[in-house]
């Protein structure tokens, strides 16, 4: 007697992804925050972007739809038993990714981000590369710095915010960038660390079950928000004092202001971490990267 499995898979093995599955396992909501780096990057450099323009496009490309759209590629493969019990409908383990080509588009992508990077100069292809290398360290084994929280929240943090800051500023300037850019690109990552763990509520479950030790799980729910706060707090703090000793006060007031909106919206994330992780993520995040602009907005005024 034979029995029939009780759930069929919807797609073959020798299926092709449908392209609003592709684009779903390439996740464009989440390039919004290195494109914008980008841009932040793109302005502090002081240099105009009259004539420019073709060259910007390419960049911001290549800081989203490509490396960024790479790391979530190659996340969903690699997490494709996490997300089994966290997010099944997710494409990989929905089945509408079927098969290996989770795995083929992640490396088709780091070849076509590899191959764009370096028609931009030899600064914005060795930041590419190593954005690739921290994306792939991130999700891959035996590496995985996603198994420990505080290595993979940083790696994000960098990708997400430092890289494409210094990116946009080098493919402007064709140089290395200014150090007070670098300053800020480095606050704003080191910020952007309790960014990344505010995305590690939804999935503490899954996480224990497979070894996973975001903060959440190391910590638990109250003190790894509060952790996530004061991280995100802190650097922008010192960006207030670092803009203040560079003679720009006005720009140094908006982003306080900025940060004392955020302090509004932590009180009450922190009364319920689990449940309004996901609201933070969506208000004071906002708060966070005007700042940003702000602060390049001040480079770019050419402070003495």
């Amino acid at each position: 007697m034979t029995t029939e499995p009780l759930i069929k898979p919807l797609i073959t093995p020798h299926a092709v992804p449908a392209p609003r599955a592709l684009l779903e396992l390439l996740k464009p909501i989440t390039w919004f925050a290195p494109m914008w780096a980008f841009a932040c990057g793109v302005v502090s450099s002081g240099v105009a972007v009259q004539g420019r323009w073709p060259v910007v496009i390419a960049g911001i490309l290549l800081a989203g739809p490509l490396v960024c759209a790479t790391s979530q590629a190659a996340n969903d493969w690699f997490d494709r038993h996490v997300d089994a019990i966290n997010e099944p409908g997710r494409p990989i383990p929905s089945g509408r990714i079927p098969g290996r080509w989770g795995l083929a588009i992640a490396m088709a992508w780091t070849g076509l981000s590899l191959a764009v990077a370096s028609m931009l100069g030899p600064w914005v292809l060795g930041a590419a590369l190593f954005g690739l290398a921290l994306a792939w360290l991130y999700s891959a084994p035996p590496v995985r710095l996603k198994r420990d929280g505080w290595w993979g929240n940083a790696a994000c943090g960098l990708c997400y915010e430092g890289l494409p800051w210094f990116t946009g500023a080098a493919v402007m300037g064709s140089a290395l960038p200014d150090g007070r850019i670098l300053l800020l690109a480095g606050l704003y990552s080191l910020g952007a660390h309790g960014i990344m763990t505010l995305n590690d509520f939804k999935s503490m479950e899954g996480d224990r079950c497979t070894g996973i030790r975001s903060l959440p799980v190391q910590l638990g729910a109250d003190s790894a928000a509060r952790l996530a706060c004061w991280v995100m707090a802190a650097p922008q703090a010192v960006v207030v004092a670092a803009l203040v000793a560079w003679g720009a006060p006005w720009y140094a007031g908006l982003v306080a202001v900025l940060l004392a909106g955020q302090g509004l919206l932590m009180r009450r994330f922190l009364a319920d971490p689990r449940g309004r992780a996901a609201w933070y993520n969506g208000t004071g995040t906002l708060l966070y990267v005007l700042g940003m602009l702000a602060a390049a907005l001040a480079l770019r005024g050419g402070l003495a």
